[in-house]
């Protein structure tokens, strides 16, 4: 069966060069070398020509938005801007086809905040992806969020996406097993999934969506385990919150259907899907593969499976597809 639809996908990542030369230079191990866990997708990460076009053309990926790969160190902004300069010129030699994510300095907010606005006013980026952590450091502290304020006044989305977390996964996640299970088992095994979801509920606390009411965030692999337990949570800052000396302008799930929009990102399974379809508006739901990590075609299988088994309608099918990100990043899937 032909898909009816374009797809615009947002969580796409590329590994680009000048990190690995940052890696090097400061003795340190980048999460996607070849070496690594994941390492066999690695020539794939790099890789922004015909090969990743070819890919997304066989399951007719029409728009990629396309990010760097998760790190554990934070960045500095001359790297920061080499990484967006390069996805710069990709966007301007393949127009409609490529959109940018900004690598943001997240240890350094003011520049952070700067570089965010020269990507989004000079370059024509579409937002931000930024690191769940920042070398352990999570962003309820305010002194983050000038990257929020700037990300809401050019009125782009930040994308939270999980990074390797050097100070939980000791703590948390080593046993009585091999370390590199203990490293799968804190990443995309389970933890950062968890920790990003816990940091969204931090930012929440802090009162983030109060200080910036229209502030757009963005959580990728279904919500971050946040649609299952989204009740019950709720349901306990309502109740318990304010007596505890915490009140907000607004409770937990109206931010949810008021600032924060979904992605499918490597997550194509029908069982968590339909706690989303019943937790989220029909229009904060988009469609993300996970490339190179997630495969196109299992993106595409999953959403003509959403309408195989007739959990969705036609008009909620093509808004996953490509509409509701046409609406958030001001773009157009050809």
């Amino acid at each position: 069966m032909a898909f009816p639809y374009p797809l615009i996908a947002l969580e796409e990542h590329w590994l680009a060069q000048s990190v690995r030369d940052f890696y090097v230079a400061n003795n340190a191990k980048h999460p996607n070398d070849e070496n690594g866990l994941v390492g066999m997708v690695t020539p794939a990460l790099m890789e922004l020509g015909e090969t990743r076009l070819k890919a997304m053309d066989e399951s007719g990926v029409s728009l990629q938005i396309v990010s760097h790969a998760p790190n554990s160190l934070a960045l500095d902004l001359a790297t920061c801007a080499k990484v967006n300069n390069e996805l710069s010129d990709l966007m301007e030699a393949r127009p409609g086809r490529f959109r940018g994510f900004a690598t943001l300095p997240m240890a350094d907010p003011e520049a952070a905040s700067r570089e965010l606005r020269r990507c989004v006013e000079d370059l024509g980026f579409v937002g931000t992806l930024i690191d769940s952590n920042c070398e352990g450091r999570f962003y309820d502290n305010p002194f983050f969020w000038p990257v929020f304020e700037a990300a809401a006044e050019h009125d782009v989305p930040v994308y939270l996406h999980p990074a390797p977390n050097p100070q939980t996964k000791p703590l948390l996640y080593n046993g009585n097993y091999p370390d590199a299970v203990a490293e799968s088992l804190s990443e995309y095994g389970w933890g950062w999934h968890n920790e990003t979801a816990v940091h969204f509920l931090r930012l929440f606390a802090a009162g983030l969506f109060d200080r910036y009411p229209t502030f757009k965030i963005v959580l990728g692999h279904l919500g971050e385990m946040l649609p299952f337990q989204l009740d019950r949570i709720e349901a306990i800052t309502m109740r318990q919150w304010p007596h505890l000396g915490l009140k907000l302008n607004r409770n937990l799930r109206q931010v949810w259907d008021e600032n924060v929009w979904i992605t499918t990102s490597g997550m194509f399974f029908l069982a968590p899907m339909a706690a989303v379809l019943r937790q989220c508006k029909p229009d904060r739901i988009l469609f993300s593969v996970d490339y190179p990590f997630g495969k196109n075609e299992a993106g595409l299988a999953f959403l003509k499976a959403l309408k195989a088994e007739g959990m969705v309608g036609d008009d909620v099918l093509e808004g996953i597809a490509y509409r509701n990100a046409e609406m958030l990043l001001k773009v157009t899937a050809k």
